[in-house]
């Protein structure tokens, strides 16, 4: 039994959900079903999509604790060419600061309750006991991992671990001010198509999934903004079930990136002609 494997185990046995990654930190992607986003996730990328396929394909989404799934045949060929083992932070109710530099570990050390800490290649994770929503580059060199998100599993660390303080959870806290969505301007598609959506459940997970896109973006934001409006139409545009409401989130998440309503606005519109909507 590979050494991979034998670290999901025992982490699964510790009620940690877990996933083989390949070299260069990417889930597997070895589904032919969700091949071309036909699941509504993104294979081979790093968030997930609603899809109850057994494949190793959807991030933190296929993470398990399941002994059985984690020694399947699919899951056995994935550990044999696996690069590292990931964890699901928050499917195991922890949450991880990831610092990625001397100067974040030093602000970390200055203003953040102890907890068990693990060194990576650049920097330190400190783990700390309770979830919360993901959020990348909340301060620089700061990113947060716990729900809807995946980790490196890089050793048991040291120190004792510490309950989530309110001052971890205040790190993805945004100013009300800095964000003015308007996308009420806006009009939801009229649809008229017929609804494929059997639960409501998957579209509130689609925008979700769809907001947290948008979130994790460190660079190219305007296509990132763009492509995730284009993916949501898509998926969900053409029936009728998206609503102001809907929009309203997408357009709030876009705008704490930093995007102005108006690019948010001809974003939106964009991707509807791209569509023929």
């Amino acid at each position: 039994m590979n050494a991979h494997l034998i670290n999901a185990l025992a982490l699964a046995a510790q009620g940690v959900p877990v996933l083989p990654l390949r070299a260069g930190k990417l889930p597997f992607g070895n589904c032919r079903r969700c091949a071309d986003n036909a699941c509504g996730g993104r294979p081979n990328m790093k968030t997930a999509g609603p899809c109850a396929c057994p494949g190793v394909c959807h991030a933190w989404a296929a993470a398990t604790t399941a002994p059985e799934v984690i020694q399947s045949g699919i899951w056995r060929r994935a550990w044999v060419q696996a690069g590292a083992v990931a964890y699901h932070p928050g499917g195991g109710w922890l949450t991880v600061v990831d610092l990625d530099n001397a100067d974040a570990i030093t602000w970390a050390r200055e203003n953040l309750p102890t907890t068990r800490a693990v060194p990576t290649t650049r920097g330190e994770h400190w783990i700390y006991l309770g979830a919360m929503p993901s959020a990348n580059g909340v301060r620089p060199g700061v990113d947060i991992k716990s729900t809807m998100s995946y980790a490196r599993w890089l050793g048991p660390g040291t120190g004792t671990m510490t309950q989530l303080p309110n001052v971890v959870r205040a790190l993805i806290v945004k100013e009300p001010s800095t964000v003015r969505a308007t996308a009420a301007t806006v009009p939801a598609p009229a649809g008229g198509g017929e609804c494929p959506h059997r639960r409501p459940a998957y579209l509130d997970r689609g925008i979700a999934m769809a907001e947290q896109r948008i979130t994790d973006a460190r660079d190219a934001i305007h296509s990132t903004v763009y492509r995730t409006f284009l993916a949501v139409l898509s998926a969900h545009g053409r029936c009728g079930c998206l609503t102001d409401t809907h929009i309203t989130r997408l357009f709030t998440a876009a705008q704490a990136k930093g995007e102005t309503a108006r690019h948010c606005t001809d974003a939106w519109t964009n991707a509807r002609t791209k569509l023929g909507m």
